[in-house]
Formats: structure tokens, sequence, C-alpha cells
């Protein structure tokens, strides 16, 4: 190159570049052509005057010029090639390449900026740094084994650059091609069959490069393959995948196979050690154990078919040459279930308690039974105590009510779910649920008896206690809290003028007046118990009130002789016999019963023994004949008492005069009335009473005698001892085996009374019945208990 005239050329080109930016005008547009590389000359690139507008007429006096490697023509205004363009000379490994030059126009002077593309041509090879390329491998290199080789180079851009390589066919090696994508291709020699230098030492191998260009330009490569001689025989394993199976929990030290790998290389070379190679589950080493020597495998830890059903090992098996060469093998130990777990019962509660009124099929807990096992040790069937076990699907379960429920009866079940597997022999486990039940307001109150029957004092002073009723609701909380109110005997109302009152909470009855046996002897009414539930349930119960008579009232001393203060007179005949009747003092008693029950005496004087007085009848007779010592005037005081406790008395004064014709015997106050033959009402109502009291006590008898031809001997036996006894004193008693009834009559013929009672006993509030028949008098009372 001649600088010398190169730079003269640069100098004469700025200059031109200079004035023409002071003195030319400047289009602003760029033109962009394209052409190959190596183009001949002559090759059109583009038509610059009708690109930049240019008349043809003017192209001659315009005078285009251009740079290097192209010229205008002035007659065509044409753009064409006029020197060699090499691109790799130009660009070097540029992916674009281009040219950005300037065209001159003179007459008017102007610039124009013109850029053309140079396309690549495939003119080059790919060409390797060297000529041939040694490689040294041991013959005991593994088929896979890679060695990288020698970049070839090509100068050509895009398509017509390196694209691929090959190598020739042979039996020991491929070829890798790597494409990087940045116009970078590798290739690497791949083993493809062991190596054996006693067979074949040198192998010589051509690698060809080849670009993309149409046609396709190649390089060659030669490569020469050293094979050295090492430990080139790997021990070798019959198979390479053993299987074996073993049951679960075998024990520690248990052999479970051997391995026998084989050599064919001599001395230590030939020499195996065994050894377990460490893979993805490390844990399974720590079960077995091997003998580098022999290759045994035994058992060294816990084996758990829960765990894992299948294990794999992996066993080396390594000779001792130098370098070692080693093989794997892989023991598939399949683990064989043992029945050695029980299932397990996982409960889930819907709710903590079930209502009682719950339906049929409510759900109650969710079941989950599960076993580790496997196979048959690993089905399970469920079954369950008090409620019904619903599968839900597979091992899942509804424990639902599967009848009613009552919480009075049954407040809480312990429900007992039962888990067995399969297995042989089966397992099985029991888990106890704790269902409670709730109450719902189901049962009313309730009083023991539907009737109370209640004896209750006369006089008790007003807010007296009379009883206690009790009403139990078997349900619980506020359905179980009971409230008393009193009602009328015969419908729901409230008492309107209440005799008794209440307590609600406590159901205490007590007095709100003072009862007189004489005026009530009975009174009903119901009691009504009522719970808080909702709705409130409630129930009633009859009290029937006994008025129990007190010795509240003295005998009173009817007429003729029932005069207060006055002193009564009777005369007799001194000649009368012993025995003679002289008057009959009679009286009544308000009260009742013992109290009721009336007896005559004379107060003892000393100047009486001359009479004597029936203690029921009330009759006054002499005792014996007059004499002549006996007083004329014998006054005499009649005690009338009842039989209550304490007793209550009356008293009457009679003076009985003795005369010696009977034509004096009358009375001091009244003259006697003559005697009437006519049947008095009087004895009418005497006559009714005892009638009536005789047909009582034979209807009484005949009952007791078919009551004993008609009940068995066991029953018979209560009245085997049952006997009435007729007493001097005008009374009858009625015994049994353990009891005596005694039977009293008066002798008033205005008021009679029949009592029934134990004798002896004490009266006490107790069930009674009452006969009552004041019209005619007749009053009759059974007292059932007493204390």
């Amino acid at each position: 190159i001649d600088w010398s005239w190169a730079g003269g050329q640069i100098r004469k080109r700025w200059t031109r570049f200079l004035l023409m930016i002071f003195f030319t005008d400047v289009s602003c547009g760029q033109i962009v052509y394209s052409v190959n590389e190596e183009s001949d000359r002559g090759t059109a690139v583009g038509n610059l005057a009708k690109d930049f507008n240019i008349p043809g007429h003017e192209l001659e006096s315009r005078r285009f010029h251009i740079a290097r490697y192209f010229e205008v023509n002035p007659k065509t205004g044409v753009l064409f090639v006029v020197d060699r363009i090499d691109r790799e000379e130009l660009c070097l490994d540029a992916l674009k390449c281009s040219l950005n030059l300037e065209a001159i126009a003179h007459n008017p002077l102007s610039l124009h900026s013109v850029e053309i593309n140079i396309l690549d041509v495939n003119d080059n090879l790919p060409l390797f740094p060297v000529r041939d390329h040694s490689i040294n491998i041991f013959e005991n290199g593994f088929p896979g084994d890679r060695f990288p080789l020698p970049l070839a180079r090509d100068a050509d851009a895009g398509g017509n650059g390196l694209k691929s390589y090959k190598l020739n066919a042979n039996e020991h090696f491929s070829l890798d091609v790597q494409n990087n994508g940045d116009r970078s291709v590798s290739a690497e020699l791949v083993l493809q069959k062991a190596l054996d230098r006693e067979k074949q030492p040198v192998i010589q191998l051509l690698l060809t490069a080849i670009d993309g260009g149409k046609p396709q330009r190649t390089g060659t490569l030669q490569i020469i393959v050293t094979v050295l001689d090492t430990n080139d025989n790997n021990p070798v394993f019959p198979q390479t995948v053993y299987k074996v199976s073993v049951k679960e929990n075998i024990p520690h030290g248990t052999r479970i196979m051997s391995l026998n790998a084989t050599d064919i290389d001599e001395g230590v070379n030939g020499e195996i050690v065994y050894s377990f190679v460490e893979h993805g589950n490390v844990k399974s080493l720590d079960m077995f154990s091997i003998n580098s020597e022999t290759g045994e495998i035994n058992i060294k830890g816990n084996i758990d078919y829960e765990e894992s059903a299948a294990i794999e090992i992996r066993v080396q098996a390594k000779d001792k040459g130098h370098p070692p060469r080693a093989t794997h093998c892989k023991v598939l130990i399949e683990v064989i279930d043992v029945n050695d777990n029980a299932p397990e019962i996982s409960v889930t509660l819907i709710t903590s308690a079930v209502r009682e009124d719950a339906k049929i099929g409510t759900a109650v807990a969710l079941i989950t039974v599960s076993d580790k096992d496997g196979g048959k040790n690993g089905a399970v069937t469920c079954r369950s105590t008090s409620f019904k076990l619903q599968s839900s699907y597979k091992n899942y379960y509804s424990l639902v009510v599967d009848g009613p429920l009552d919480r009075e009866t049954v407040s809480q079940y312990n429900v007992t779910i039962k888990a067995t597997d399969e297995g042989t022999p089966p397992l099985s486990v029991a888990k106890i649920i704790t269902v409670d039940v709730s109450d719902v307001n189901d049962n009313a109150p309730r009083f023991s008896d539907s009737q109370l029957n209640v004896f209750f004092k006369e006089s008790n002073p007003v807010g007296s206690h009379i009883l206690t009723v009790f009403a139990f609701d078997a349900d619980a909380q506020e359905n179980a809290q009971v409230t008393y109110s009193l009602m009328n005997s015969n419908n729901k109302e409230v008492l309107t003028n209440p005799i008794v009152s209440i307590n609600s909470a406590t159901g205490d009855i007590y007095s709100v007046q003072i009862f007189d046996y004489e005026d009530v002897k009975t009174f009903h009414f119901r009691v009504q118990a009522t719970d808080s539930g909702v709705p409130p349930l409630s129930s009633n119960v009859t009290v029937n009130l006994f008025i129990f008579d007190m010795n509240d009232n003295s005998p009173q001393i009817l007429p003729p002789y029932s005069d207060p203060g006055s002193v009564n007179t009777e005369r007799i005949s001194y000649f009368v016999e012993a025995g003679y009747f002289v008057a009959k003092i009679r009286a009544v008693d308000a009260d009742s019963g013992y109290n009721a029950l009336l007896s005559y005496h004379i107060a003892e004087s000393k100047e009486n023994n001359l009479f004597r007085i029936g203690s029921s009848t009330g009759e006054i007779r002499t005792r014996r004949r007059m004499s002549d010592n006996d007083l004329r005037i014998h006054p005499l005081v009649i005690l009338v008492s009842d039989s209550g406790d304490p007793s209550l008395s009356s008293t009457v004064s009679m003076d009985v005069a003795v005369v010696e014709s009977t034509g004096e015997v009358r009375t001091q106050f009244k003259e006697r009335p003559k005697k009437d033959n006519s049947f008095s009402v009087l004895n009418l109502y005497l006559v009714i009473a005892i009638v009536s009291v005789s047909v009582i006590f034979l209807v009484s008898l005949l009952i007791l005698i078919a009551i004993k031809c008609h009940r068995t001997d066991g029953t018979l036996n209560r009245y085997d001892a049952s006997m009435i006894t007729a007493h001097p004193d005008g009374s009858w008693s009625y015994s049994k085996s353990t009891q005596q009834y005694d039977v009293c009559f008066s002798s008033d013929t205005l008021k009679s009374d029949v009592v029934v009672f134990p004798s002896p006993c004490a009266f006490a509030e107790a069930d009674g019945i009452k006969l009552l028949n004041n019209q005619h008098g007749l009053k009759m009372t059974l007292l059932k208990n007493c204390v």
C-alpha cells in the first residue's frame, strides 16, 4: 500500500467534504441499497437520478461523484460496482455489514447520503485451528464418556456460517453437536462402545465441519484416539435388579439374601468390595447391613410395613484396581404386612347433647376408622351400642339416633364404638363416647295419688299447717321447677274465697280461718302443680279435708230437768221395792264419737245409799226398800260426763221425797202427764234408730261372711280372728287379731250415736268414713286409724 498516496487522497476528500458543507445543498433523505459481496464489476446497485428526482437531461452537467467501490453512469444515473467488495474484510464477524457513502452532484453542488448493505455470500471454508487432534482414553472408559473437540471457524456470516459437524462412521464413538445459538457450534466425542487396547490400541477419526451455504463448504480435522491400558473390566452382577420379600418386624440379624458379583480381571483388579450406595431414601440404609466381602445382606433395623411397603437399596460392587472400577445393582425388598396394628377410631361430636325428642336418623357424631395395616389386615368393620352406625363413605360413619329417646329413663349414653380388622388373628379397639340427652318438657308434674285425705283438728288457730303437697316432675332444670296453686274442686278456676292458703314454692297448705266441726265436717279443694317449661304442663290432686272433732262442748241436760239453777223434786212411795224407777236424766253432747259418749253418776254423799243411776241409761232407781231410819227427802246431784280428753261434764240437782201415800207421789214443780196409750213420735224415732243400727250390723256381718267365703286362704287369715262382743254396759266391740273396735250406744232417745273405734287408742288425724242421719238423730262414725 502506498501510504503517501492514500494520505493525499484522504486530504482531498476532506477538503471536498468541507467545501460541500458550506457551499452545497445537502439532502436530508437517505437511500438504502443492497449488493452481494464479490459482485462482478458493472453490477448495477440502484438508480440515483430516479431516487433523488434529478431530471435525465441534467445528469451529464451534474457530474455525480461517489466514493470507492462504486461509480454513477452519467447518462442513466445508475450506481454500479467498480471494485471487488469483500464483506469479511470490511466488517469481519459483524452480523450486519453496510457502507455509508456520500453522492456529490455539481451545478448546483448537492450532497446525497447513500447506505449500501453488503450481503454475505458463501465464499469461505470452515477452518480448524489445527490439522489433527490427539486424545488419550483409558480402555476402561464407559460408554457415554464425553471428550471435547476443537472448534472450527467460518468467516462467513448468517446462513453461510458454521452449521454442524459430522464424524466418520466407526463402532466406538459418536458425535454430539451442540448449537449454542450465538454463532457458536461445538462438538463432543461420545464413547459409545467400550475400548479394548488389546484389540485396537489406536483409532483414527475424521471430523468434518460444515457451513450453511449453498453449495456447502467443509473443513476437516484428523482425530487420533490412543487407547490406554487400565483396569478395564467392571465387576458384574448376574442381574441388575434383585427382588426379595420379608415380613415386617423380622428379628435383627436375619439374613435375607447374598449378592455375588464377578470381575474377569486378575489380581487386585478382580477383588470385589460390596457396599450400599446412598440415594434418595437414606433411612432405608439404616435397616440393613451388608458384608463387604461376601455380599450378604442382613436385617439391622426395624422394618415396618406401615412406614414403607417396598424398600429399594442400591448395592455397589467395586474392585481394588487402580483406579478401581465399580458396578451397581438394585435390591427391591417387598415388605409383607403382618397384622400388628389395631384399628384407630377418630370421633368428632356434632353436638354436646342430643334432645330427647330428636328424630330417628339425627346425626350425633362423625366416626372415622383407620388401620395402618394393608390388605385384609387393614379392612375394618365397625359397630356400636345404643345408637346406629350409618356408613357414609368407606371408613367414614355417622352415629345417628335409631330409636326414641327419653331423658327421664336414660339421661346419658355411654356408646361403645368397636372396630375390628380382618387380620389373623383379628385386632380390635373400642372407644366410648358419652352422649348426653338434653331435657324437653314432656312430663307433667305428678302427685303420688289422685286424692289426699287429711284430718285437721277443729279450733286450730289461723295459719296452722295442714299438710304439704308434693308433685314430682321427672324433667330437669326449669322444666322440673314446680309451682302450686289452689283450685275449686269441680273446675279449674282459682279459689275465690279460700279457707286455706298454699305456698306456691313449697306446697305447704295453711288454714286461713278457725274450723268448727259442728259447722263444717269436710271440705274439698284441688291443688294444681305447674312446671316452668315451655309450654308449661300441669296436673292436680284433690284434697279431702276432714275436720277432726275436739271435746269442746259440755253435755246439755234435756227437759224436764234442763232449767239451770233449779232443783227438781221427785216423789216415791215409802213402800216401793228395790229397783223402783224414780226418774230418768237425759242429756246430749254436740260433739261426736267418744266426745259425745255420756255417762251418768250420782255424786257420792253419806246420806245417799238408797239410790243408784245407770251410767249409760241415766235411770235413777232404788237400791233397797225404805226403812224408818231413812230421810224423808233425799237430795241428789247427778253428774253427766262425756268421754273426751279432758272430759267435760254438767250437773243437775234433784230432791227425792219419800211419801207414805201413793196419792202424794207427784212432782213438785209440775204435774206428771197422764200416760198416753198412743205411740209417741219419740218412741217412733227410737224404734227407727234401733232398727237402723240392727240393719247396719246385719249387713256388715253378711258382707264379712261373703268376703270370707270368696277370699283365698291367705286372704282369709285377715278375718280369721275377727269377732263381735257385747258388753254388759250396752257397748259392742269388733275385734281382729291385732285390733279391737268398740261399738257404743247412747241411751238418749233423742240422739243416738254408734261409735266404732279401735280400743284402746288415742285419736289422731286419719282417714275416716262418717255416716250421718241428723233427721233421726242417728250418727255412726268409723275411725280407721289411730295412734
